[in-house]
């Protein structure tokens, strides 16, 4: 059985029967690029779930007064809406995964570091070279 056939597909009449409404409306919304129904070998129309939902959504718009060429504009829009939030969610997700990797690169980096702090003789305040530095430099003012 084809993957087609488990997702179901419905001829015309089957799909203006469960929506109640004519199969030229169906024809008509098919006409005006809104349903985008599969053919068989014999050129009939089968609709699939995603179409019977597309068509669900077409009636609700009508049923709110939207004109045919209102309910195109809103598809394509949600439509696009979809596909730039797809699109969001991949960009998300390599942020997250280079993040992460970076992150682990960091934490190697400073497992595997040697730092070596270059040696400095501790002069107490007040003698050695630099006290007398100071002290010249402020008599001579």
């Amino acid at each position: 059985m084809s993957a087609e056939r488990r997702k179901g597909v419905y001829m015309i009449s089957a799909v203006a029967e469960l929506f109640g409404i004519h199969p030229q409306t169906l024809r008509l919304y098919e006409r005006e690029g809104l349903l985008r129904p599969s053919r068989t070998e014999g050129n009939t129309r089968v609709y699939t779930d995603e179409d019977l939902e597309q068509l669900q959504t077409i009636l609700n718009l009508r049923e709110l007064g939207v004109n045919l060429a209102g309910v195109d504009i809103i598809l394509n829009m949600r439509g696009k809406m979809q596909r730039m939030q797809h699109e969001i969610t991949q960009f998300t997700e390599f942020i997250h995964r280079e993040l992460s990797r970076e992150e682990n690169a960091l934490s190697e980096r400073a497992r595997n570091a040697l730092v070596r702090l270059p040696r400095r003789d501790i002069v107490p305040a007040g003698s050695g070279a630099n006290a007398e530095a100071s002290s010249s430099g402020s008599r001579s003012s």
